[in-house]
């Protein structure tokens, strides 16, 4: 079975452009505008802040905080698309969907949050799932 799909559907005065959430690599931002990554490579420049394209995500995609992520003032990004994160280097590594890699530049705390966030996200999902396999043996026994 398929997983539901979610899109985002962001409208200017101007333009209607409705993107696919899993398909999002990030989001950049650029003064008043806001830059947009897909994983396949494509890049559209939005006529709003970035700023406006978090509350347009809170509002129209239920959940979307488990896969997109506010990084310091200037990113959005997909959590499914991180392959590094190195706070040293301050340096956040991307795999796009065709496997090209993608290096943002970030402060070390933001990182830090970044980093904190995705390793509690692996202990949970582990948890859960060792808790699953023990459920699931008491109904075979």
């Amino acid at each position: 079975m398929k997983a539901m799909e979610h899109y985002l559907v962001i409208r200017t005065r101007d333009e209607l452009l409705r993107v696919n959430i899993g398909k999002i690599l990030y989001f950049e931002a650029d003064k008043a505008y806001t830059k947009l990554l897909l994983s396949g490579g494509l890049q559209f420049t939005i006529s709003l802040n970035i700023g406006k394209i978090e509350a347009m995500l809170e509002r129209q995609v239920t959940g979307s905080t488990a896969i997109l992520s506010r990084v310091g003032k200037s990113y959005i990004i997909n959590k499914n698309h991180i392959l590094q994160i190195s706070v040293p280097k301050q340096r956040l590594l991307m795999m796009t969907g065709d496997g090209r890699l993608r290096e943002l530049t970030l402060s070390k705390v933001p990182l830090k949050v970044l980093k904190k966030s995705l390793e509690k996200r692996m202990e949970t999902e582990v948890k859960n799932k060792k808790e699953n396999e023990a459920q699931d043996r008491e109904g075979e026994g």
